[in-house]
């Protein structure tokens, strides 16, 4: 007998996620409950929910962040199950462990796994008693012995780059270039991390100097059961914040793709995950090296929905409600190619945050074209909050398609009153090298140095 889904969910989150998650939940005959913060009274999803709660003042460290005002808003509302979206508690693993021991259901991985893949050292272990390919590196955490330090890094091979453990978004690490300069590097990067992240644990890898970002999305309900729905490449990106997706990524020899989405869905049983979660590869030369493992669902999800035709959203609420995965490998077909665009208020020169009023607002069609946005003619970005306003994306039945319906999206968009990313993404893709396919992860800020 299959299990009844979730009756009422909390949508954790706030902007173009949580309105996502939101018509997850109304296609499945879920009730909703949005949570904000004062200023974000005015949220679509806020609108459109069953009911809302307002959770605190507008700082996410006393409203989205507020672990004991949404296990209340959970309580008083009556929600089963919460599900955090991306970013604020998404990966926060004692927030899973609060949830699930409160007796309401977290709707992404349990608790130990996320404990496990946010801690990169334990996560490189983990992946490579799976037989996921990994980066050479340290084995662990390095040690305070210089002579130590010395053989570590010949061993792997100069350059080398010292990492945080618990870091992430490209905070925490650190590029060697020779032996000389190694000792201060490491020591700088301990003291770094441990006053960013409250931890100073740091561990060394090899620097690959050229690569491309491509990861692979997957799907396993803790049960045995685990698919992939294949690879992103997000090789586009400026400070370690990806900018533009595809799906799949481009220029890859199947057989490396392949062996890599086997030992992925491998992992997924090995480790008995549950939920939707991505592997982050860096590639280069043929070779996949692992660098950590996202257990959510990604910003960059709706290009591989739309080039599989699956709901990933609606597939985390199944699978959080006890279902066993509904799919098997060979019910997922791949079928063209797909670009995401993430739309951000911001000046498209200097970066600065643009919050304002938006005046007026058209939003792109046609055959192929997607907008996944919370924005709409008099709302107000807030600057309480990330610049993302939205994502643009497209689908065709092959990549210049895609990308001829991307360009022409992105002419037809119109958001009047505040300044945003768009004039870049109309630059990116016209670019011929990114036409061309296969650009690497150092690629768009040489491109932003050069304009």
């Amino acid at each position: 007998m299959t299990q009844p889904l979730l009756a009422k969910v909390l949508i954790a989150n706030r902007g173009e996620i949580a309105l996502r998650i939101l018509r997850a939940c109304k296609e499945l005959g879920i009730k909703t409950v949005a949570v904000h913060s004062k200023i974000d009274a005015d949220l679509k999803h806020v609108k459109l929910a069953d009911e809302s709660i307002c959770i605190g003042p507008n700082p996410s460290t006393q409203s989205y962040l507020n672990v004991p005002s949404l296990i209340a808003a959970m309580e008083v509302s009556g929600a089963q199950g919460v599900h955090p979206g991306y970013g604020f508690l998404a990966e926060n693993a004692d927030f899973a462990e609060q949830v699930e021991n409160s007796g309401f259901v977290f709707i992404g991985p349990k608790a130990e796994t996320i404990r496990i893949m946010g801690d990169k050292v334990a996560a490189i272990r983990a992946m490579k008693a799976a037989g996921v390919p990994t980066v050479p590196g340290s084995d662990g955490p390095l040690s305070e012995d210089p002579a130590e330090l010395k053989a570590t890094a010949l061993r792997i091979g100069y350059p080398v780059i010292i990492k945080a453990a618990a870091g992430g978004g490209g905070r925490g690490m650190r590029v060697v270039e020779s032996e000389a300069a190694l000792i201060n590097a490491v020591t700088v990067t301990k003291t770094e991390a441990a006053a960013a992240f409250n931890d100073g644990t740091v561990y060394m890898e090899k620097f690959l100097t050229n690569p491309r970002h491509v990861e692979v999305q997957v799907l396993a309900d803790g049960q045995g059961g685990a698919i992939h729905l294949g690879d992103r490449d997000c090789s586009l990106q400026r400070r370690h914040q990806k900018v533009l997706e595809e799906a799949p990524a481009p220029g890859i020899p199947e057989a490396a793709r392949q062996a890599v989405f086997e030992a992925c869905v491998n992992a997924c049983k090995q480790i008995n995950y549950r939920g939707a979660g991505t592997f982050e590869f860096l590639y280069e030369d043929g070779h996949y090296y692992f660098i950590e493992m996202n257990t959510r669902v990604q910003v960059e999800h709706p290009v591989s929905e739309m080039i599989t035709g699956v709901d990933i959203v609606k597939e985390q609420l199944k699978i959080a409600s006890g279902q066993p995965l509904s799919l098997r490998q060979e019910d997922i077909v791949f079928r063209g190619h797909a670009f995401e665009c993430r739309l951000n208020a911001e000046d498209p020169d200097s970066f600065l945050p643009q919050p304002g009023l938006i005046k007026g607002y058209h939003a792109p069609g046609g055959l192929g074209v997607r907008v996944d946005s919370h924005i709409y003619a008099g709302y107000r970005v807030p600057p309480n909050y990330d610049s993302l306003i939205g994502k643009l994306i497209t689908h065709g039945d092959d990549r210049a398609t895609a990308l001829v319906r991307m360009r022409n999206a992105l002419d037809e968009t119109v958001i009047d009153g505040i300044k945003t990313n768009i004039p870049l993404h109309k630059k990116l893709v016209v670019d011929r090298a990114f036409q061309e396919g296969g650009v690497n992860i150092h690629y768009l800020e040489k491109k932003l140095g050069d304009l």
